[in-house]
């Protein structure tokens, strides 16, 4: 059983591509879709992670990977995490809430 105590009281997109969480104790998290695209979770983007290509290749992109990054789409998974659909057509990452919180704070800091 978690000890995370925190939980999304409101949530919504700005204009400015960040994906705004308000939380139960009243902080508030803005996390850039891109921060959020990569720190996916999913077993593929971790693996792709470790297993990243030398520098003098160029990785080769779908048109839909060359479009600014958006969420399509956003669902709860219980009371613990959320899905989120991107632009790019991954779906795939579950969202832990303490991984979003972190995320968040994270953020706060740059």
């Amino acid at each position: 059983m978690s000890d995370f105590n925190f939980y999304p009281t409101d949530i919504s997109l700005s204009d400015d591509h960040c994906l705004v969480i308000e939380w139960n104790d009243n902080a508030s998290s803005r996390i850039p879709f891109k921060a959020l695209r990569d720190n996916c979770p999913c077993a593929h983007c971790r693996e792709a992670a470790r297993n990243l290509q030398p520098a003098e290749l160029l990785p080769v992109i779908s048109a839909a990977e060359a479009r600014p990054l958006m969420i399509q789409g956003m669902k709860p998974l219980g009371n613990y995490a959320y899905t989120i659909a991107f632009s790019d057509g991954h779906d795939t990452g579950i969202y832990k809430l303490e991984l979003l919180r972190q995320l968040g704070d994270l953020s706060s800091e740059t």
